[in-house]
C-alpha cells in the first residue's frame, strides 16, 4: 500500500483550499493511501493491448429519425387548460416581481 503522509494530505488541502483540523488530517492519510491502493490493483488488471473504454459493451444511438407526423393544433393543445393567455397556458405568479 502506498504510504501518504499527513504533510501530503495538508499539502494536497492547501492546493484545494480545504482547511482541515489535524484531526482530520491523521484521519484522511490512511483513507487516501486505501484509495491510491485501489487505483494501483485496478492499474495492474488493465492489460496493455485492451484499449480504454467509456462502456463495455458498444453503445449505438437509440435516437429514432426525426420525422414530421400529426399533431394537436395550438387550441386542441389549449382546449383544456383553466386560463390561456396568447396561446400559452396560464399559470399564477409563483415568485415575486422581478426587479
Amino acid at each position: 500500500m502506498p504510504d501518504i503522509t499527513r504533510d501530503e494530505v495538508a499539502h494536497l488541502a492547501d492546493l484545494a483550499r480545504i482547511d482541515l483540523s489535524d484531526a482530520e488530517l491523521d484521519h484522511l492519510a490512511p483513507q487516501l493511501a486505501v484509495i491510491l491502493d485501489s487505483i494501483a490493483s485496478i492499474s495492474e488488471v488493465a492489460a496493455g493491448d485492451v484499449p480504454p473504454t467509456s462502456h463495455p459493451l458498444p453503445l449505438t444511438n437509440v435516437f429514432r429519425e426525426d420525422v414530421v407526423t400529426p399533431s394537436l393544433t395550438a387550441e386542441q393543445a389549449l382546449a383544456g387548460a383553466p386560463e390561456v393567455e396568447e396561446q400559452r397556458f396560464s399559470v399564477p405568479r409563483i415568485l415575486g416581481e422581478e426587479q
